[in-house]
C-alpha cells in the first residue's frame, strides 16, 4: 500500500466517533485511530507495534479475548460489553465489535477491532437505578414512588406491618427493605413461609420446643422468634394459619411473650413482627375466618402492593435489572431484548408477577447464546398467549406504536386524566401532551 493510501485510511478511521484499531497475525497493532487514542489514553505512535493486549488491557484480553475468536472461527462479534483500564488506571466500560482484515485475495491477514467508550451509559444507568430503586426494589411507578417515600419512617417506628400483593409482587423485598433500614438491621431478618407449614410444625417452628414436648425432641430447640431476637421476623401467608396459631401469635403482639411447646414458662420476645398475605384479611375478619383483634395488631401500618401489568412502565426497568444479574451468574453478554421479544413481554398480563418475569428471563438466558434475546427464546406459552391477546387488533412492531400503547394504557388507568397519567410515565405534563399531537393520540 502507497504512504498516500495510508494517509487516506487514517483519515478515514479518524472521522469515526468509535475506537478503530487493527492488528497483523501475530497481535501487533497496525493502525489505532483518534478516538481510540481519546478512550485508551494512548497515542498512536505509542500504541503501533505494540501487542493488542497491552494497550487495550481489557478483563477479557488473557481468557476470552474477542478478537482471537473471530480469527479462530471466522465469525464477527457485536457490541460484547468488556472492562478497560486506560492510562490512569481507571476503568472503563467499553462495547467492542471484531471482524477479520483480508487482503484483496481474500487471504486473512489481521483482524480489527471497534470498541465504544459506555463509560457516560453507565452512568446514566446508575443515575437511573438510584432513581428508581429502593433496597432491591425497583420501580418508576408512582404507586411504588410513594411507597419508597414513606419506607424510612416505617422502618423508623418499631410498629406491626402488613404488606397486601398477590404472590410475586415483591411482598419479602418491602419486608426486607424495612428491616434494612430500621434500627435492627444488624440483628438477623428472619423469614417464614406459614402456608407450607401444617400447624403442629408451624407452631413448634415459630416458638421452638422442650426436650420431651413430643416423641422425636431429644433435646431443646429454638424457634424462628428466638432466632430473630433483636432483629425482625417476617411471617408471609399470614392469612393462611389456624386459629389456635393465631391465639399464640396475639399474645407476642400483646405481651411481647410466648412459649415453646412444652415449656412451663413464658421467654421474651424482643421482635419486631411483619406479616404479609395474598388475600383480603379485612374481609376474613369479617367473616369470622380471622381473628379480628389479630388484624388489628398486625395492620398497625399497610402496604398495598399494585400487580405488575398495573406498573407496565416498571418492565423494561425489571428487564435490564435481570439481564445485569444473569449475566453475572451463567456468565454471559446479553444485551437486551429484541424490538419483537419487548412488545410481547409489555403486552403479557404476568400472572405471576415480577417472579414469572423474573422465571421468563431465566428461561431466555438458558436458550439464547448470542447477544440479543429474541422471540423465539421466550417461553413458548407467552408467545401463545399475547397472539391470541391482539389477534382482534393490529400486531405492534414499532417503538412507535409500543409508544402509543404505553400512553393509552396510563391514560385508561388514570381515566384520561392527563397530569397523573404523565406522573405514571415517569415524564412532564408538557411531554405527554406533545406526544400526544405528534402521536395522534384520541382521547
Amino acid at each position: 500500500m502507497s504512504p498516500n493510501s495510508y494517509e487516506k485510511t487514517d483519515v478515514i478511521l479518524d472521522s469515526i466517533a468509535d475506537g478503530v484499531f487493527t492488528v497483523d497475525e501475530n497481535w501487533r497493532i497496525t493502525s489505532f485511530n483518534k478516538a481510540a487514542e481519546q478512550i485508551i489514553g494512548i497515542t498512536r505512535e505509542n500504541a503501533i507495534g505494540q501487542a493488542c493486549k497491552d494497550v487495550l488491557r481489557a478483563n477479557v484480553c488473557e481468557t476470552d479475548c474477542a478478537l482471537r475468536c473471530t480469527m479462530n472461527t471466522g465469525k464477527p462479534i457485536i457490541n460484547k460489553p468488556v472492562h478497560i483500564i486506560d492510562t490512569q488506571g481507571r476503568l472503563k466500560a467499553i462495547t467492542i465489535s471484531t471482524a477479520l482484515l483480508k487482503d484483496g485475495n481474500g487471504k486473512t491477514i489481521g483482524g480489527v477491532e471497534t470498541f465504544r467508550d459506555m463509560t457516560v451509559v453507565e452512568e446514566l444507568r446508575k443515575q437511573v437505578q438510584k432513581q428508581y430503586s429502593c433496597e432491591d426494589i425497583i420501580s418508576r411507578n408512582h404507586k411504588i414512588q410513594e411507597l419508597f417515600d414513606i419506607l424510612p419512617q416505617i422502618a423508623e417506628s418499631d410498629c406491626a406491618v402488613l404488606i397486601e400483593g398477590q404472590t410475586g409482587t415483591g411482598k419479602e423485598l418491602f419486608a426486607r427493605a424495612i428491616h434494612n433500614l430500621s434500627n435492627r438491621r444488624k440483628k438477623s431478618f428472619i423469614a417464614v413461609n406459614c402456608s407450607a407449614l401444617p400447624d403442629t410444625l408451624l407452631e413448634s417452628e415459630l416458638f421452638g420446643y422442650k426436650a420431651g414436648a413430643f416423641t422425636d425432641a431429644k433435646k431443646d430447640k429454638p424457634g424462628r422468634f428466638a432466632l430473630a431476637q433483636g432483629g425482625t421476623i417476617f411471617l408471609d401467608e399470614i392469612g393462611d394459619i389456624s386459629s389456635s396459631v393465631q391465639v399464640k401469635l396475639l399474645r407476642v403482639l400483646q405481651d411481647k411473650t410466648y412459649e415453646p411447646v412444652g415449656a412451663v414458662s413464658s421467654q421474651k420476645a424482643d421482635v419486631r413482627v411483619i406479616t404479609a398475605t395474598n388475600k383480603n384479611l379485612a374481609e376474613l375478619a369479617e367473616l369470622d375466618k380471622f381473628r379480628s383483634d389479630l388484624y388489628y395488631r398486625i395492620n398497625v401500618v399497610k402496604l398495598s402492593l399494585p400487580l405488575l401489568k398495573e406498573r407496565s412502565e416498571d418492565v423494561p426497568l425489571l428487564i435490564d435489572h435481570f439481564i445485569n444479574r444473569f449475566n453475572i451468574i451463567y456468565n454471559k453478554n446479553i444485551c437486551c431484548l429484541s424490538d419483537d421479544a419487548m412488545a410481547i413481554l409489555l403486552s403479557y398480563d404476568f400472572p405471576g408477577n415480577i417472579r414469572e418475569l423474573e422465571n421468563i428471563l431465566e428461561h431466555c438466558f438458558v436458550l439464547c447464546n448470542g447477544n440479543v434475546i429474541e422471540t423465539k427464546h421466550l417461553p413458548a406459552s407467552i408467545g401463545k398467549i399475547v397472539t391470541e391477546k391482539i389477534s382482534d387488533s393490529s400486531k405492534f412492531r414499532t417503538l412507535r406504536q409500543m409508544e402509543i400503547l404505553m400512553i393509552e394504557q396510563a391514560l385508561r388507568r388514570n381515566k384520561d386524566n392527563k397530569t397523573l397519567a404523565a406522573k405514571e410515565l415517569g415524564i412532564n405534563a408538557s411531554t405527554l401532551f406533545r406526544k400526544l399531537k405528534n402521536l395522534d393520540i384520541k382521547i
